[in-house]
């Protein structure tokens, strides 16, 4: 009789179930939340290293075409170096984001695989008709100046069509966006010279300034 009333007093088989199934649930909610809070604070760092690849990236191709007339193109070793710098700030940048989320799985991976897309697609697209442009015959300054667009439009549209999400919007990303497209357009008015100074000066240093100030637009 009391064997029979212990098994009837114990968890069934659903309930046990049911509870490993919420236990789990909280453990993957509170791995997404601290993900959230590192990339959070991490995200400054982030904007540091691409600020300063923008701002000696650009500048350097700058220094290298002051002065040309006509002109010809920035040097094939400032080139070459803004391509190593785009190369180590997105290791480093993927380091800090794996950092943050490690641990996490499901719809965080999806977002930060779709956003790398995004904006791959987005360079790869732009350079298609950048070399459309070329074989179409347009001259060296128009497609100069295309190119050195590229990465701040690429860049720009990322940033602001991530900038919505479905808890609320990301202000500081939009802002920094709409301040990426603004430059890659303004700078093609001042031609192929001082536009990459442009670039360096108002897109590094605009990357830079919220890397600084990022943390206190970020709502609470």
């Amino acid at each position: 009789m009391n064997e029979g009333a212990g098994l009837e007093q114990g968890p069934g088989v659903g309930e046990v179930s049911d509870m490993d199934a919420r236990n789990a649930m909280i453990i993957v909610q509170d791995a997404q939340e601290r993900a959230r809070r590192e990339l959070r604070v991490r995200r400054p760092v982030l904007f540091l290293i691409w600020g300063l690849v923008v701002l000696v990236g650009y500048g350097a191709m700058w220094l290298s075409v002051r002065g040309q007339r006509p002109y010809q193109g920035p040097a094939w070793e400032t080139l070459l170096l803004a391509f190593l710098l785009f190369l180590a700030a997105a290791g480093a940048s993927a380091n800090v984001v794996d950092g943050a989320a490690s641990g996490v799985r499901g719809r965080s991976e999806w977002r930060r695989g779709i956003f790398v897309l995004s904006l791959a697609a987005g360079f790869a697209a732009l350079e298609i008709e950048k070399q459309a442009l070329w074989h179409a015959g347009a001259s060296r300054p128009v497609v100069a100046l295309f190119g050195q667009a590229i990465p701040l439009l690429a860049a720009g549209l990322v940033f602001v069509v991530s900038s919505a999400s479905p808890a609320r919007l990301d202000w500081p990303r939009l802002a920094l966006g709409l301040w990426l497209l603004a430059v890659a357009s303004a700078g093609a008015w001042t031609g192929p010279v001082t536009n990459l100074a442009v670039c360096a000066l108002a897109g590094g240093g605009g990357i830079l300034l919220m890397a600084a100030i990022e943390p206190r637009l970020r709502r609470p």
